[in-house]
């Protein structure tokens, strides 16, 4: 016995001794290891959550895209490194970061009431600024500024009170104060030259675990990652590990590096045409033209915009991050307050055929789909890639109908469950309809119920709708 177990502890160890060898002389393993269902499970409130807020806030936001009085290009949260302000001179401005406006619980209601399941703040962003009471260095917003206060425990306290998940952006690599990495065009200060192995320990990694703990077990909900600036795999690995030791249940996205994927794909200031199938997904866009708050930016998109970005968006299986840039008072601009509030308006009537939908079944731009369909007044039904969107769920389909048919029809193209009944959103209205081999045909009022986007739920007998292209 004793002879036996020596042979299975020989065979075991080569076998380990085997295994580590592979990982060491082939391409590193970084993929979570988790089941399917385990995955399905972690990621669960994400996928039904669709609409996020994020918000970019630091001592950006007292220049507020002006340096020694002219304008500096590009967006606010990078005007150090636009304008190259040295590091002194731009840790001047953290004197008059004194956001004594900031109310956590009035942020976190506007997020809730827009319809908004979670918020992303930035922690940390290029500037190497931490936006709260860090103990690694004396930059951040207790030991730098007038204000004593710590803003993330206050977010932390309100999202509870309403319900809404808390998650934290941090720049890992790129940190213009702290020694970390630059961007393309490098480093403009000498104060700036460090190692970046130093900084990857005794910054970036005590900090993370700072976020991971200070908060309670429910926050950060998610970690987003950004400009893996200089991140090797080694580098990656120890923040990687740190969150998997600490808080294996939070959901990052593709931005740490090293070739670490995350958890969701994340493109910015556009919507992919067919989404990412197969990856979860999550656009983050802005109001204006900037994240972090510039004065001069009165470019705002219409709240009509802000609504079909949502619903084109979940069309394709993805979540919506919109961006609001706070002012150094502490204070949301109002441009992007009256906004959020009308999207909020439209999702308490219609937020069904947003929150824990799937993507549409017809294609990933309808105007396409139904390009060359025949049958039922399909010559008046021929769309444009802009007229409408579909979200899906068990047994019902989600039409939002963005340019109202002037002949009072909609066709589902290819639509080959049975339908069970149409009805609006807005009123309940129950609609009539019928199926042909091109598909199913909606009959709609003469007027459209919302000017921005008007939704029909229609019930169908399959759980999954059977479409066939046509």
């Amino acid at each position: 016995m004793v002879r036996l177990n020596k042979m299975v502890a020989a065979v075991l160890l080569v076998a380990c001794a085997s295994s580590v060898h592979a990982q060491e002389g082939g391409k590193p393993q970084t993929d979570k290891v988790e089941t399917k269902e385990q995955r399905d499970a972690r990621m669960a409130w994400w996928r039904e959550a669709k609409f996020g807020l994020f918000i970019h806030w630091g001592v950006y936001s007292v220049p507020a895209g002006f340096y020694q009085g002219q304008p500096v290009k590009g967006i606010g949260e990078w005007i150090m490194n636009k304008g190259k302000i040295p590091m002194a001179e731009y840790q001047q401005f953290a004197k008059e970061f004194n956001p004594v406006k900031f109310d956590a619980d009035a942020w976190v209601k506007m997020a809730r009431d827009a319809g908004m399941k979670y918020i992303v703040i930035t922690t940390k962003h290029h500037d190497g600024f931490a936006m709260y009471p860090t103990k690694v260095n004396r930059w951040n917003i207790v030991d730098a500024t007038p204000w004593n206060r710590d803003p993330l425990q206050e977010l932390a306290e309100a999202c509870r009170k309403y319900g809404i998940r808390l998650g934290f952006y941090y720049s890992q690599a790129q940190d213009w104060n702290n020694g970390g990495a630059a961007w393309k065009d490098g480093k403009w200060d000498p104060a700036q030259e460090h190692d970046m192995d130093d900084y990857i320990a005794h910054t970036a990694v005590p900090q993370v675990k700072e976020l991971l703990t200070n908060y309670g077990p429910d926050v950060p909900a998610v970690l987003w990652w950004d400009t893996p600036s200089d991140m090797n795999h080694e580098r990656a690995k120890k923040l990687y590990d740190v969150v998997e030791s600490l808080r294996p249940d939070l959901i990052t996205n593709n931005r740490l590096g090293g070739d670490y994927k995350g958890d969701t794909e994340t493109p910015e200031q556009k919507i992919p045409a067919q989404g990412y199938p197969g990856r979860d997904w999550e656009a983050c866009m802005t109001m204006n033209h900037t994240w972090g708050y510039k004065s001069d930016d009165h470019d705002w998109k219409p709240a009509a915009t802000l609504v079909f970005n949502l619903c084109d968006i979940a069309s394709k299986g993805g979540n919506y991050l919109l961006n609001v840039g706070p002012t150094s008072a502490g204070l949301i601009p109002e441009p992007s307050i009256e906004r959020l509030a009308a999207v909020g308006a439209w999702m308490k009537v219609n937020g069904d055929a947003i929150y824990g939908t799937t993507a549409t079944p017809f294609g990933a731009e309808l105007g396409e789909a139904v390009k060359g369909v025949s049958g039922y007044g399909a010559e008046t039904l021929v769309s444009s890639a802009n007229d409408w969107r579909c979200t899906a769920k068990p047994g019902k389909l989600y039409p939002i109908v963005f340019n109202w048919p002037k002949d009072g029809k909609l066709l589902l193209p290819g639509l080959q469950s049975k339908v069970v009944k149409a009805y609006l959103l807005a009123d309940g209205k129950e609609l009539k309809f019928n199926q042909t081999d091109a598909g199913a045909v909606l009959e709609l009022p003469a007027e459209a119920p919302d000017k921005m986007a008007s939704v029909i739920c229609v019930e169908i007998a399959d759980p999954v709708a059977k479409v066939v292209a046509p």
